[in-house]
């Protein structure tokens, strides 16, 4: 059996900004209702104004929460506008997404803002799902692995190996998200493989249980031929993960 075979997939939807209040809870109804083995574990991250919300709806249902974002600070302070992981934590979150593309591109989340996000997560109880990955322009270059190993990089040379034990990380091709475009399965798994011997270098026992996600238009039609592949460890689901019958089949394929 694959090394794979240990990692229990996780298949996480962000909501980014969308949904209302009632869609939102018919979402999350119709995906408690429809999870139908837990062979793989589901998550939703909502926008902040709903999560408490979701974690009523959610009730004792076995999908996990989280949040989008979080500020680079511990503690509480003259921080206008930002939110805590203390605050996500209270509120039921296990796992916050730190470095989205959408983040990095459009609020200037740079690698230092994501290297104290990541740290400030962990230090309130979080897991951060680290998003990492390249746009066409380096693709097209053929830098994609410069660029993602120096995301990862970023995090093991100010924090250390060892926070990874308690971590997820999210391969994104920023060329592939909202643009209908997919890396083939084998292109990810490529780039997949890659993290986790960067990651091994440092430390194999710390790689070989770290799940490693892949986030570039995941959708019910090509979720079996990523979720199949040895290094891809589950999804970061974005448009798919607003459409309970697409996310939950999304959810089928990881089980398989």
């Amino acid at each position: 059996m694959s090394m794979s075979g240990t990692r229990r997939p996780l298949i996480a939807g962000n909501w980014k900004m969308n949904g209302s209040l009632d869609g939102s809870r018919r979402l999350v109804e119709q995906l408690a209702r429809g999870i139908d083995h837990d062979a793989a574990e589901m998550l939703i991250c909502p926008p902040f104004v709903y999560i408490d919300r979701a974690r009523e709806w959610l009730g004792g249902t076995a999908i996990s929460l989280g949040a989008q974002n979080l500020a680079a600070v511990e503690g509480s302070g003259a921080y206008t506008g930002e939110v805590s992981g203390a605050m996500l934590r209270d509120l039921g979150c296990r796992y916050v997404i730190v470095g989205h593309s959408e983040r990095r591109t459009l609020y200037g989340d740079s690698d230092p803002v994501v290297v104290e996000k990541f740290r400030a997560a962990q230090a309130q109880g979080l897991v951060p799902i680290l998003c990492v990955g390249e746009n066409l322009d380096q693709r097209e270059r053929g830098e994609t692995e410069k660029v993602v190993a120096a995301q990862v990089a970023a995090v093991i040379a100010k924090l250390g190996i060892a926070v990874f034990a308690n971590a997820v990380i999210a391969y994104e091709p920023i060329w592939a998200i909202g643009t209908g475009r997919t890396a083939s399965p084998g292109q990810a798994q490529e780039v997949h493989a890659m993290i986790r011997a960067l990651i091994a270098k440092h430390d194999a026992i710390i790689a070989a249980p770290l799940r490693i996600l892949y986030g570039g238009s995941v959708k019910g039609s090509n979720a079996a031929d990523l979720l199949c592949q040895q290094d891809i460890d589950g999804g970061l689901v974005g448009g798919a993960s607003l459409d309970a019958a697409d996310f939950l089949k999304i959810f089928g394929a990881a089980a398989r």
